[in-house]
């Protein structure tokens, strides 16, 4: 049962984080706490039933969550080399920016 509140306890940590922050490292490594979490309950919730298809789970969770991070982080390199911030309100203020430039073109 410690498992479980400590699930729990990664799964608020990762949401506050997630709610908080404005950098999209930060925002990234929330996301990562949250997988975590949710692992280690599929994980013990298995153990407690006595199968072994909760840590089956477990690898397959964690290669894909490795390749959703590989390609997010390769995806806010990439943000930062072009638009030069990883501040999710800047990037948000610069979508709408060249939306209006879009729509200036066009008159």
């Amino acid at each position: 049962m410690d498992y479980v509140i400590l699930s729990m306890t990664l799964l608020a940590v990762g949401i506050y984080g997630l709610v908080t922050k404005r950098n999209l490292l930060k925002v990234l490594i929330s996301i990562e706490i949250i997988a975590a979490a949710a692992s280690m309950n599929f994980v013990a919730f298995a153990s407690m039933v006595g199968g072994s298809l909760g840590q089956a789970f477990l690898i397959l969770a964690l290669s894909v969550d490795t390749t959703l991070t590989a390609i997010i982080i390769a995806l806010v390199v990439v943000a930062y080399r072009d638009l030069g911030t990883i501040d999710i309100w800047a990037l948000s203020r610069l979508r709408e920016v060249r939306a209006a430039r879009r729509r200036g073109k066009r008159r």
